[in-house]
C-alpha cells in the first residue's frame, strides 16, 4: 500500500476514535473535550488536503444517484464540522478563551448539539459509503485470503446483532430528540462506564454505516455503476 494511502487511513482511524471521545464529552471532561476537538478539526483539514482530488473532480463526469448521495453526505459532513468548530470556539473556556469573541452562547450551544449529533450520523454514513473501498485496502494489507461463505455469514450475523444493539442505543440515548431539537439539553448517565458508552456509540455508528452501505449497494445495482475506487475518493 502506498505511504499516502496509509497516512489517509491512519488519519481517518484517529478521527473515528476522537469522534467517540467527543460524543462522551461529559464523561471525559470539558478540558479534554476542547483539546481533542481542536485536534480533530486539524485532522479534518489535513484529511481534506489529502483528498483534494475529490474537489477537483466535482465538476467532472456524470452525476448518477449514487454519486449524488455521496456528494450530499460529504458536503453535509463538511458543514457539520464547520458548525462544530464555530460553535466550539464561541463556547470555549480553555483552548480559545484568548480570542475576543462575543457570540450568543445560547445559539452556540444549540448549533453545537445539532452539529454534533447530525455530524455523528453523517460521518457514520460516510464510512458506510466507502466501506467497500476500506475493505479492499484491508485485504491488500492482510494479503490474499481464500473466500469463505461461512466467514461471510458469521460477519453478516455479527453486523446484524450490532445493528440491533445500535437501534436500542439510539432510543436509549434519545438521539432523535437532539437531532430535531425536541430537547435542548443532552442527558448523560454519569454512572455509566465509559467502555459501555463507547460500545453503544460504536453500535450506532455500525447501524448507520450499514444503512448507507446497503443503500449504496441498491443504487449501484439499479444504476449499474460500480462504487468509486480509492483514487476517485
Amino acid at each position: 500500500m502506498k505511504p499516502k494511502m496509509m497516512l489517509k487511513m491512519g488519519i481517518d482511524l484517529i478521527m473515528t476514535v476522537l469522534l467517540f471521545c467527543q460524543m462522551a464529552y461529559m464523561l471525559i471532561g470539558e478540558t479534554a473535550h476542547e483539546w481533542l476537538g481542536a485536534a480533530m478539526f486539524l485532522l479534518f483539514i489535513l484529511h481534506h488536503i489529502l483528498n483534494w482530488r475529490w474537489y477537483r473532480n466535482l465538476i467532472k463526469g456524470r452525476y448518477g444517484a449514487l454519486r449524488i448521495l455521496q456528494t450530499i453526505v460529504n458536503v453535509l459532513v463538511f458543514v457539520s464540522m464547520i458548525g462544530l468548530m464555530v460553535s466550539g470556539v464561541i463556547l470555549s473556556r480553555e483552548v480559545f478563551v484568548f480570542l475576543p469573541i462575543d457570540g450568543s452562547m445560547s445559539f452556540a450551544r444549540t448549533l453545537h448539539m445539532l452539529a454534533s449529533y447530525w455530524g455523528f450520523i453523517l460521518m457514520s454514513a460516510h464510512l458506510g459509503l466507502h466501506w467497500g473501498m476500506i475493505m479492499g485496502m484491508v485485504r491488500k494489507m492482510g494479503g490474499k485470503m481464500k473466500p469463505s461463505s461461512l466467514r461471510t455469514w458469521i460477519l453478516r450475523i455479527l453486523a446484524l446483532v450490532i445493528c440491533g444493539f445500535g437501534v436500542y442505543a439510539f432510543f436509549k440515548h434519545n438521539i432523535a430528540d437532539y437531532l430535531f431539537l425536541r430537547s435542548e439539553f443532552v442527558f448523560f448517565d454519569m454512572e455509566q462506564p465509559l467502555a459501555l458508552f463507547f460500545g453503544e456509540y460504536f453500535a450506532m455508528m455500525t447501524l448507520w454505516a450499514c444503512v448507507s452501505y446497503y443503500v449504496s449497494k441498491l443504487l449501484q445495482k439499479f444504476s449499474g455503476k460500480k462504487l468509486p475506487k480509492e483514487s476517485d475518493v
